[in-house]
Protein backbone atom coordinates (compact mmCIF):
# COMPACT_ATOMS: atom_id res chain seq x y z
CA UNK A 1 0.00 0.00 0.00
CA UNK A 2 1.48 3.43 -1.26
CA UNK A 3 2.34 5.94 1.96
CA UNK A 4 0.17 9.18 1.54
CA UNK A 5 2.25 12.46 0.87
CA UNK A 6 2.08 14.52 3.31
CA UNK A 7 2.46 18.28 3.26
CA UNK A 8 5.94 19.63 3.81
CA UNK A 9 6.61 22.63 6.14
CA UNK A 10 6.53 25.10 3.13
CA UNK A 11 3.37 24.04 1.69
CA UNK A 12 1.88 24.67 5.53
CA UNK A 13 3.12 28.41 5.43
CA UNK A 14 1.92 28.98 2.34
CA UNK A 15 -1.25 27.86 3.93
CA UNK A 16 -1.21 29.61 6.54
CA UNK A 17 -0.32 32.59 4.58
CA UNK A 18 -3.01 32.26 2.23
CA UNK A 19 -5.51 31.77 5.13
CA UNK A 20 -4.26 34.70 6.79
CA UNK A 21 -4.94 36.87 3.89
CA UNK A 22 -8.02 35.42 3.21
CA UNK A 23 -9.55 36.27 7.08
CA UNK A 24 -7.94 39.65 7.07
CA UNK A 25 -9.11 40.85 3.92
CA UNK A 26 -12.94 39.31 5.56
CA UNK A 27 -12.08 41.82 8.35
CA UNK A 28 -11.28 44.37 6.64
CA UNK A 29 -13.91 44.29 4.25
CA UNK A 30 -17.17 42.93 6.52
CA UNK A 31 -16.37 43.78 10.06
CA UNK A 32 -16.90 46.66 11.97
CA UNK A 33 -13.92 48.82 13.34
CA UNK A 34 -14.18 47.71 16.79
CA UNK A 35 -14.83 44.30 16.25
CA UNK A 36 -11.79 43.89 13.60
CA UNK A 37 -9.62 44.92 16.71
CA UNK A 38 -10.92 42.69 19.16
CA UNK A 39 -10.34 39.92 16.79
CA UNK A 40 -6.55 41.34 16.12
CA UNK A 41 -6.25 41.62 19.80
CA UNK A 42 -7.44 38.31 20.73
CA UNK A 43 -6.07 36.43 17.89
CA UNK A 44 -4.07 37.22 15.48
CA UNK A 45 -1.71 39.31 17.54
CA UNK A 46 -0.70 36.59 20.33
CA UNK A 47 -0.46 34.23 17.51
CA UNK A 48 2.38 36.19 16.08
CA UNK A 49 3.92 37.35 19.30
CA UNK A 50 4.78 33.83 20.49
CA UNK A 51 6.03 33.11 17.07
CA UNK A 52 8.58 36.41 17.57
CA UNK A 53 8.95 35.55 21.27
CA UNK A 54 10.19 31.68 19.92
CA UNK A 55 12.65 33.87 17.36
CA UNK A 56 13.81 35.87 20.26
CA UNK A 57 14.36 32.94 22.56
CA UNK A 58 17.13 31.56 20.22
CA UNK A 59 19.20 34.39 18.73
CA UNK A 60 21.66 34.56 21.46
CA UNK A 61 22.43 30.73 22.26
CA UNK A 62 22.29 30.09 18.51
CA UNK A 63 25.05 32.80 17.53
CA UNK A 64 26.87 31.98 20.65
CA UNK A 65 27.20 28.25 20.06
CA UNK A 66 27.21 28.15 16.65
CA UNK A 67 30.20 30.75 16.02
CA UNK A 68 32.28 29.41 18.38
CA UNK A 69 32.24 26.10 17.29
CA UNK A 70 32.35 27.53 13.86
CA UNK A 71 35.80 29.61 15.13
CA UNK A 72 37.26 26.96 16.74
CA UNK A 73 37.10 24.85 13.74
CA UNK A 74 38.58 27.55 11.29
CA UNK A 75 41.39 28.50 14.23
CA UNK A 76 43.20 25.12 14.03
CA UNK A 77 45.94 26.87 12.24
CA UNK A 78 47.28 23.20 11.86
CA UNK A 79 44.53 22.24 9.69
CA UNK A 80 44.04 25.65 8.57
CA UNK A 81 47.26 27.36 6.75
CA UNK A 82 47.00 29.45 3.43
CA UNK A 83 43.81 27.30 2.60
CA UNK A 84 41.69 28.53 5.50
CA UNK A 85 43.09 31.96 5.15
CA UNK A 86 42.22 31.87 1.01
CA UNK A 87 38.61 30.67 2.23
CA UNK A 88 37.77 32.77 5.00
CA UNK A 89 39.08 36.13 2.74
CA UNK A 90 36.79 34.85 -0.13
CA UNK A 91 33.95 34.03 2.19
CA UNK A 92 33.80 37.54 4.47
CA UNK A 93 34.50 39.92 0.95
CA UNK A 94 31.44 38.18 -0.66
CA UNK A 95 29.30 38.28 2.13
CA UNK A 96 30.05 42.09 2.61
CA UNK A 97 30.04 42.85 -1.06
CA UNK A 98 26.36 40.84 -0.70
CA UNK A 99 24.80 42.82 1.71
CA UNK A 100 26.09 46.01 0.26
CA UNK A 101 24.08 45.34 -2.99
CA UNK A 102 21.59 44.39 -1.14
CA UNK A 103 21.77 47.86 0.72
CA UNK A 104 22.24 49.89 -2.57
CA UNK A 105 19.23 47.87 -5.07
CA UNK A 106 16.83 48.62 -1.74
CA UNK A 107 17.93 52.36 -1.09
CA UNK A 108 17.18 52.69 -4.94
CA UNK A 109 13.75 50.70 -5.41
CA UNK A 110 12.99 51.83 -1.75
CA UNK A 111 10.65 48.61 -1.26
CA UNK A 112 7.67 49.72 1.66
CA UNK A 113 7.42 52.90 0.53
CA UNK A 114 3.64 53.70 0.70
CA UNK A 115 2.56 51.15 3.25
CA UNK A 116 2.34 52.41 6.54
CA UNK A 117 1.93 51.08 9.60
CA UNK A 118 2.49 53.39 12.87
CA UNK A 119 4.20 51.97 16.06
CA UNK A 120 2.61 51.82 19.10
CA UNK A 121 3.57 54.21 21.49
CA UNK A 122 5.56 55.68 18.90
CA UNK A 123 9.22 55.39 18.30
CA UNK A 124 11.91 56.88 18.68
CA UNK A 125 14.89 56.36 17.11
CA UNK A 126 18.37 56.33 19.05
CA UNK A 127 21.09 58.63 18.01
CA UNK A 128 23.48 57.17 15.89
CA UNK A 129 26.67 56.86 17.41
CA UNK A 130 29.93 57.75 16.78
CA UNK A 131 31.68 55.69 14.02
CA UNK A 132 34.87 54.62 15.75
CA UNK A 133 32.10 53.74 19.06
CA UNK A 134 30.64 51.03 16.59
CA UNK A 135 34.38 49.10 16.87
CA UNK A 136 34.81 50.08 20.70
CA UNK A 137 31.91 48.72 21.71
CA UNK A 138 32.15 45.59 20.32
CA UNK A 139 34.41 44.31 23.08
CA UNK A 140 32.18 43.71 26.35
CA UNK A 141 33.17 44.53 29.44
CA UNK A 142 30.51 42.37 30.96
CA UNK A 143 29.84 39.29 28.50
CA UNK A 144 26.94 38.04 30.64
CA UNK A 145 25.27 41.63 30.02
CA UNK A 146 25.76 41.41 26.59
CA UNK A 147 23.64 38.15 26.14
CA UNK A 148 21.16 39.23 28.67
CA UNK A 149 20.72 42.37 26.77
CA UNK A 150 21.06 40.92 23.50
CA UNK A 151 24.17 43.08 22.40
CA UNK A 152 25.04 40.85 19.76
CA UNK A 153 28.08 42.54 18.52
CA UNK A 154 29.58 41.87 21.65
CA UNK A 155 28.34 38.40 21.57
CA UNK A 156 29.77 37.57 17.91
CA UNK A 157 33.15 38.91 19.93
CA UNK A 158 33.34 36.39 22.94
CA UNK A 159 31.62 33.51 20.68
CA UNK A 160 34.51 34.39 18.23
CA UNK A 161 37.27 35.04 21.59
CA UNK A 162 35.95 31.64 22.57
CA UNK A 163 36.47 29.43 19.33
CA UNK A 164 40.33 31.17 18.82
CA UNK A 165 41.17 29.90 22.71
CA UNK A 166 39.30 26.48 22.07
CA UNK A 167 41.56 25.84 18.97
CA UNK A 168 44.44 27.16 20.36
CA UNK A 169 44.09 24.12 23.44
CA UNK A 170 42.95 21.10 20.91
CA UNK A 171 43.37 18.01 23.37
CA UNK A 172 42.33 20.25 26.54
CA UNK A 173 38.97 21.55 24.68
CA UNK A 174 37.69 18.17 23.62
CA UNK A 175 35.05 17.62 26.36
CA UNK A 176 33.67 20.95 26.01
CA UNK A 177 33.60 21.03 22.15
CA UNK A 178 31.78 17.90 22.84
CA UNK A 179 29.07 19.69 24.62
CA UNK A 180 29.16 22.80 22.62
CA UNK A 181 28.66 20.04 19.61
CA UNK A 182 25.32 18.77 21.79
CA UNK A 183 23.96 21.79 22.66
CA UNK A 184 24.76 23.09 18.69
CA UNK A 185 22.45 20.22 17.88
CA UNK A 186 19.81 20.69 20.38
CA UNK A 187 19.59 24.58 19.26
CA UNK A 188 18.90 23.50 15.65
CA UNK A 189 16.30 21.34 16.75
CA UNK A 190 14.79 23.68 18.85
CA UNK A 191 14.66 26.23 15.69
CA UNK A 192 13.15 23.18 13.79
CA UNK A 193 10.41 22.88 16.35
CA UNK A 194 9.69 27.03 16.55
CA UNK A 195 9.57 26.78 12.59
CA UNK A 196 6.74 24.40 12.88
CA UNK A 197 4.61 27.05 14.72
CA UNK A 198 5.55 28.91 11.85
CA UNK A 199 2.24 27.94 9.80
CA UNK A 200 0.49 29.49 12.75
CA UNK A 201 2.51 32.59 13.31
CA UNK A 202 2.27 33.54 9.66
CA UNK A 203 -1.44 33.21 9.78
CA UNK A 204 -1.09 35.59 12.46
CA UNK A 205 0.98 38.15 11.51
CA UNK A 206 -0.29 38.06 8.05
CA UNK A 207 -4.29 38.59 9.10
CA UNK A 208 -3.15 41.11 11.37
CA UNK A 209 -1.39 43.35 8.68
CA UNK A 210 -4.46 43.16 6.37
CA UNK A 211 -7.43 43.19 8.88
CA UNK A 212 -5.87 46.92 9.57
CA UNK A 213 -4.42 47.44 6.09
CA UNK A 214 -6.65 46.01 3.00
CA UNK A 215 -4.51 44.68 -0.02
CA UNK A 216 -2.56 48.21 0.15
CA UNK A 217 0.36 45.50 2.00
CA UNK A 218 0.96 43.63 -1.56
CA UNK A 219 2.57 46.27 -3.41
CA UNK A 220 5.39 47.12 -1.56
CA UNK A 221 6.23 42.97 -0.73
CA UNK A 222 6.16 42.89 -4.21
CA UNK A 223 8.63 45.53 -4.55
CA UNK A 224 10.64 43.72 -1.59
CA UNK A 225 10.20 40.44 -3.36
CA UNK A 226 11.78 41.83 -6.58
CA UNK A 227 14.48 43.76 -4.51
CA UNK A 228 15.72 40.51 -3.04
CA UNK A 229 15.76 38.25 -5.80
CA UNK A 230 17.48 40.80 -8.14
CA UNK A 231 19.96 41.79 -5.44
CA UNK A 232 20.46 37.82 -5.79
CA UNK A 233 21.23 37.37 -9.19
CA UNK A 234 23.43 40.30 -9.68
CA UNK A 235 25.14 38.88 -6.91
CA UNK A 236 25.29 35.06 -8.34
CA UNK A 237 25.71 35.97 -12.31
CA UNK A 238 28.26 39.31 -11.50
CA UNK A 239 30.24 38.95 -8.91
CA UNK A 240 30.96 35.06 -8.16
CA UNK A 241 31.78 35.17 -11.99
CA UNK A 242 34.26 38.08 -11.68
CA UNK A 243 36.23 36.15 -8.76
CA UNK A 244 35.90 32.88 -10.46
CA UNK A 245 37.89 34.69 -13.60
CA UNK A 246 39.91 36.75 -11.95
CA UNK A 247 41.25 34.11 -9.52
CA UNK A 248 41.27 31.26 -11.74
CA UNK A 249 40.66 32.03 -15.42
CA UNK A 250 38.30 29.36 -15.74
CA UNK A 251 34.80 30.30 -17.86
CA UNK A 252 32.12 31.09 -15.58
CA UNK A 253 29.72 29.76 -17.49
CA UNK A 254 30.91 26.29 -17.36
CA UNK A 255 30.86 26.62 -14.04
CA UNK A 256 27.06 26.85 -13.73
CA UNK A 257 26.89 23.82 -16.00
CA UNK A 258 28.57 21.90 -13.32
CA UNK A 259 26.67 22.39 -10.27
CA UNK A 260 23.52 22.89 -11.30
CA UNK A 261 22.33 19.35 -9.73
CA UNK A 262 23.93 21.09 -6.45
CA UNK A 263 21.77 24.55 -6.97
CA UNK A 264 18.54 22.32 -7.64
CA UNK A 265 19.13 20.29 -4.30
CA UNK A 266 19.48 23.57 -2.32
CA UNK A 267 16.73 24.95 -3.98
CA UNK A 268 14.52 22.11 -3.07
CA UNK A 269 15.71 21.98 0.80
CA UNK A 270 16.37 25.56 1.76
CA UNK A 271 18.98 24.13 3.86
CA UNK A 272 23.06 24.34 3.06
CA UNK A 273 23.60 21.45 5.37
CA UNK A 274 20.92 19.24 3.86
CA UNK A 275 23.03 19.88 0.19
CA UNK A 276 26.78 19.54 1.43
CA UNK A 277 26.56 15.72 0.26
CA UNK A 278 25.75 16.56 -3.15
CA UNK A 279 27.55 19.60 -3.01
CA UNK A 280 30.45 17.59 -2.03
CA UNK A 281 29.73 14.90 -4.62
CA UNK A 282 29.49 18.50 -7.36
CA UNK A 283 32.80 19.65 -6.27
CA UNK A 284 34.56 16.18 -7.01
CA UNK A 285 33.41 14.93 -9.70
CA UNK A 286 31.73 17.66 -11.81
CA UNK A 287 34.15 20.57 -10.77
CA UNK A 288 37.14 18.77 -10.42
CA UNK A 289 38.19 19.96 -7.06
CA UNK A 290 40.27 17.64 -4.75
CA UNK A 291 38.96 16.03 -1.29
CA UNK A 292 41.87 17.95 0.36
CA UNK A 293 40.42 21.03 -0.10
CA UNK A 294 36.46 20.54 -0.78
CA UNK A 295 36.28 18.27 2.80
CA UNK A 296 37.63 21.74 4.41
CA UNK A 297 36.00 24.64 2.44
CA UNK A 298 32.14 23.20 1.77
CA UNK A 299 31.45 22.13 5.33
CA UNK A 300 32.54 25.25 6.34
CA UNK A 301 30.42 27.57 3.54
CA UNK A 302 27.50 25.69 4.80
CA UNK A 303 28.23 27.33 8.42
CA UNK A 304 29.65 30.56 7.34
CA UNK A 305 29.01 31.66 3.99
CA UNK A 306 25.52 33.27 3.79
CA UNK A 307 25.50 35.77 1.02
CA UNK A 308 21.97 35.07 0.23
CA UNK A 309 20.72 36.20 3.88
CA UNK A 310 23.24 38.41 3.81
CA UNK A 311 21.39 40.52 0.81
CA UNK A 312 17.92 39.08 2.26
CA UNK A 313 19.06 41.47 5.55
CA UNK A 314 20.20 44.33 3.71
CA UNK A 315 16.80 44.82 1.54
CA UNK A 316 14.35 43.70 4.96
CA UNK A 317 16.27 46.52 7.02
CA UNK A 318 15.36 49.07 4.63
CA UNK A 319 12.12 47.49 3.77
CA UNK A 320 10.94 47.81 7.41
CA UNK A 321 12.97 51.33 7.90
CA UNK A 322 10.32 52.50 5.31
CA UNK A 323 7.37 50.66 6.57
CA UNK A 324 7.43 52.29 9.64
CA UNK A 325 8.45 55.65 8.25
CA UNK A 326 11.91 55.55 10.03
CA UNK A 327 15.23 57.24 8.69
CA UNK A 328 18.21 54.96 8.68
CA UNK A 329 21.56 57.09 8.80
CA UNK A 330 24.84 56.01 7.33
CA UNK A 331 25.82 55.04 10.88
CA UNK A 332 22.64 52.25 10.91
CA UNK A 333 24.11 50.77 7.53
CA UNK A 334 27.20 50.52 8.92
CA UNK A 335 26.17 48.75 11.53
CA UNK A 336 24.13 45.96 9.40
CA UNK A 337 26.69 45.71 7.52
CA UNK A 338 29.36 44.39 10.25
CA UNK A 339 26.42 42.79 11.83
CA UNK A 340 25.26 40.93 8.65
CA UNK A 341 29.12 39.75 7.82
CA UNK A 342 29.78 38.66 11.27
CA UNK A 343 26.54 37.46 11.94
CA UNK A 344 27.29 35.38 8.69
CA UNK A 345 29.17 32.87 10.65
CA UNK A 346 27.15 32.03 13.27
CA UNK A 347 24.31 31.41 10.94
CA UNK A 348 23.54 27.67 10.66
CA UNK A 349 22.10 26.08 7.27
CA UNK A 350 19.24 25.19 7.89
CA UNK A 351 15.55 26.94 6.87
CA UNK A 352 14.50 29.91 9.32
CA UNK A 353 17.48 30.56 10.89
CA UNK A 354 17.75 33.77 8.12
CA UNK A 355 14.70 35.20 9.86
CA UNK A 356 16.19 34.83 13.30
CA UNK A 357 19.05 36.59 12.16
CA UNK A 358 17.49 39.00 10.77
CA UNK A 359 15.51 39.78 14.15
CA UNK A 360 19.01 39.89 15.56
CA UNK A 361 20.42 43.35 12.51
CA UNK A 362 17.07 44.67 14.01
CA UNK A 363 17.10 44.93 17.05
CA UNK A 364 21.03 46.44 17.14
CA UNK A 365 19.51 49.01 14.87
CA UNK A 366 16.69 49.40 16.66
CA UNK A 367 14.25 48.53 13.94
CA UNK A 368 10.93 47.03 15.47
CA UNK A 369 10.88 43.47 15.06
CA UNK A 370 7.05 43.03 14.20
CA UNK A 371 8.21 43.96 10.90
CA UNK A 372 9.23 40.58 10.54
CA UNK A 373 5.74 39.18 10.40
CA UNK A 374 5.25 41.03 7.08
CA UNK A 375 7.88 39.58 5.14
CA UNK A 376 7.18 36.10 7.00
CA UNK A 377 5.15 34.91 4.77
CA UNK A 378 7.17 35.20 1.54
CA UNK A 379 10.39 34.23 3.22
CA UNK A 380 10.37 31.05 2.60
CA UNK A 381 10.15 30.96 -1.50
CA UNK A 382 13.19 33.78 -0.99
CA UNK A 383 14.80 31.49 1.43
CA UNK A 384 15.26 28.34 -1.38
CA UNK A 385 16.12 31.05 -4.08
CA UNK A 386 19.16 32.64 -1.45
CA UNK A 387 20.25 28.77 -0.41
CA UNK A 388 20.89 28.11 -4.25
CA UNK A 389 22.83 31.62 -4.25
CA UNK A 390 24.60 30.26 -1.03
CA UNK A 391 25.90 26.99 -1.99
CA UNK A 392 27.25 28.73 -5.53
CA UNK A 393 29.42 30.71 -3.66
CA UNK A 394 30.98 28.21 -1.25
CA UNK A 395 31.35 26.02 -4.78
CA UNK A 396 32.35 29.07 -5.94
CA UNK A 397 35.69 29.32 -3.01
CA UNK A 398 35.84 25.97 -3.41
CA UNK A 399 37.12 26.19 -6.81
CA UNK A 400 39.26 29.09 -6.35
CA UNK A 401 41.23 27.86 -3.56
CA UNK A 402 41.49 24.54 -5.08
CA UNK A 403 43.06 26.01 -8.21
CA UNK A 404 45.34 27.97 -6.24
CA UNK A 405 46.91 25.24 -4.33
CA UNK A 406 47.30 22.91 -7.60
CA UNK A 407 44.50 20.85 -5.55
CA UNK A 408 42.05 20.72 -9.40
CA UNK A 409 41.39 18.93 -12.18
CA UNK A 410 40.58 21.33 -15.15
CA UNK A 411 40.32 18.37 -17.61
CA UNK A 412 37.39 17.34 -15.68
CA UNK A 413 35.97 20.80 -14.99
CA UNK A 414 35.54 20.90 -19.13
CA UNK A 415 34.85 17.47 -19.19
CA UNK A 416 31.25 17.98 -20.95
CA UNK A 417 30.16 13.72 -21.16
CA UNK A 418 29.65 13.93 -16.94
CA UNK A 419 27.72 10.67 -15.77
CA UNK A 420 24.80 11.15 -14.27
CA UNK A 421 24.71 8.47 -12.07
CA UNK A 422 27.75 10.76 -10.35
CA UNK A 423 25.31 13.45 -9.11
CA UNK A 424 23.26 10.88 -7.08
Amino acid sequence: MPQRKTLGLTAWILIGLGAGIIVGLIQYLLLPKEANEVIIKWVHDPLGRIFLNGIRLLVVPLVLVSLTLGTAAIGDLNKLGRIGGKTMGIYLSTTAIAITIGFTLASLIRPGTGLSIPIEGGFEGGQSPFMMDIFVNIVPTNPFRAMVEGEMLQVIFVAIMAGLAIASMPNRSKPLVKVLESADHIIQKMVGMIMLFAPIGVFGLIAEVIAGEGLAVFVPLLKYMGCVVGALFIHAFIIYPAYLFMFTKLNPIRFFANIYPAMIVAFSTSSSNASLPVTMSVAEKRLGAKESVYSFTLPLGATINMDGTAIMQGVATVFIANVYGIDLTIGNFLSVVLMATLASIGTAGVPGVGLIMLSMVLAEIGLPLEGIGIILGVDRLLDMTRTAINISGDLMATTVVAKSENEFDEELFYAKNKREDEDE
